[in-house]
């Protein structure tokens, strides 16, 4: 293969992880190789989940494991309805028409009839594509891999959904407090970041200036960064709020960057809305740029999270990777990733977000600190290697009649 396609090998994390981790991924997927794995999800792009299904795809086939990736079609309704699922599975109230229950299956099916699943392992994510699993005379394992926030469940959904999900062999959830009961084996995976990807890899001060540049972001004053989808859970509102509370008492820039999701027809009218707020010092930009995600991560004197449920939050490790402090709502997966105190902040209103943000600002020292210990525990417990190895643990535990017994690393 020529230089110029290289795609990343595990032996390329070993400066991360060390030479005995290297070989002893590659002894467990050995053993794997006669596999033909393959993903579902609703998109390509915009978010965490295909963010993570696009390197941990190529690691998989890396190490030897044919490994696809597919992406179910469907109209702007039918994006409408599982974004209401979306939502009602992170807690809000849901009308659960029959008009709705009948246009999410229709679609579904229609992705049935263009997808032919005769794959040794079948994973699929979160709740647009479901439902496929009820269509298939199944000859390999099919895990459900959700990564919302599961702790609060609305109850109308949840009871419609259970059906299909114990369906599965298994459900992966990013945090134990994500688990229900259910008939089924449920595994905890915390998702990952790639290091080498242009959001991730390294970036000298030029390249930076040029990415900020380009974009009209002014420097002179420190960069207050929030960067997720345009969503109503991320409560960008907040951060808005906060950042007025704290520039009355330092003066700061705030940038607020994102994109919409093919999947998301909620993420175009939130945008929207907030160009309302839009001032000298109040940047909000949608757009698909890596390299300006990880130049404001990078040049930002502190990174926010200010979601109000967040099932894991990649924007948060990318920060935290590149020695940025971070100060996050507590809930869900954020609070796996920061230690209050020790590496970042936990905050719990925008008032208590504002005090951080200054404090942050003022301390220099304190910045040094928690970004290099932010970023000290994500080379320990947040690169793509930990969670490829999860997933060989896991399709090494299938049985023949597909029961699961996982043992975790």
């Amino acid at each position: 293969m020529p230089d110029q396609y290289k795609i990343v090998q595990v032996e390329d994390y070993e400066w991360y992880i060390g030479a005995e981790t290297v070989e002893r991924i590659r002894k467990k997927a050995e053993q794997l190789q006669h596999l033909h794995v393959v993903n579902i999800n609703s998109t390509y792009y915009g978010g965490g989940v295909s963010e993570l299904l696009s390197s941990l795809t190529l690691l998989m086939n890396s190490v030897g494991i044919t490994t696809g990736w597919r992406v179910i079609e469907g109209s702007p309704d039918f994006f409408s309805v599982t974004k209401k699922m979306h939502n009602a599975l992170q807690g809000a109230e849901i009308n659960l028409s029959e008009r709705k229950i009948q246009l999410y299956e229709e679609v579904t099916y229609q992705n049935v009839v263009r997808n032919h699943l005769d794959h040794d392992v079948v994973i699929v994510h979160d709740p647009q594509p479901l439902a496929m699993i009820n269509h298939y005379r199944r000859r390999g394992a099919w895990i459900w891999r959700c990564h919302v926030d599961l702790s609060h469940p609305n109850k109308e959904l949840w009871k419609y959904l259970v059906p299909f999900i114990e369906k599965y062999d298994a459900v992966i959830v990013s945090g134990k407090e994500y688990m229900q009961k259910l008939n089924i084996p449920q595994l905890v995976f915390m998702p990952a970041i790639d290091p080498f990807t242009i959001k991730n890899r390294e970036m000298n001060e030029d390249e930076i200036d040029e990415r900020l540049k380009h974009y009209d972001i002014p420097t002179d004053l420190p960069l207050v960064v929030q960067i997720s989808r345009f969503d109503r859970w991320k409560d960008p509102e907040g951060v808005i709020t906060a950042f007025k509370l704290a520039r009355k008492k330092e003066k700061c820039t705030l940038v607020m960057l994102g994109n919409v999701a093919t999947d998301d027809p909620e993420g175009e009218t939130v945008f929207e809305s907030l160009l309302n707020c839009k001032e000298e010092r109040i940047i909000i930009l949608s757009c698909q740029d890596s390299a300006l995600v990880n130049a404001l991560q990078r040049r930002a004197v502190v990174v926010v999270q200010n979601s109000i449920r967040e099932g894991f939050g990649l924007t948060v490790t990318e920060a935290m990777w590149k020695g940025t402090p971070v100060i996050g709502r507590d809930v869900g997966g954020i609070s796996y990733q920061i230690e209050n105190g020790v590496n970042g902040y936990l905050v719990s209103s925008n008032e208590e977000l504002a005090e951080r943000i200054v404090q942050l600002i003022r301390d220099k020292m304190l910045r040094e600190k928690f970004g290099h210990k932010a970023k000290e525990s994500v080379k320990e417990k947040f690169l793509l290697t930990r969670y490829l190895e999860q997933y060989l643990d896991l399709f090494q535990s299938i049985e023949p009649n597909f029961r699961i017994h996982y043992r975790p690393l």
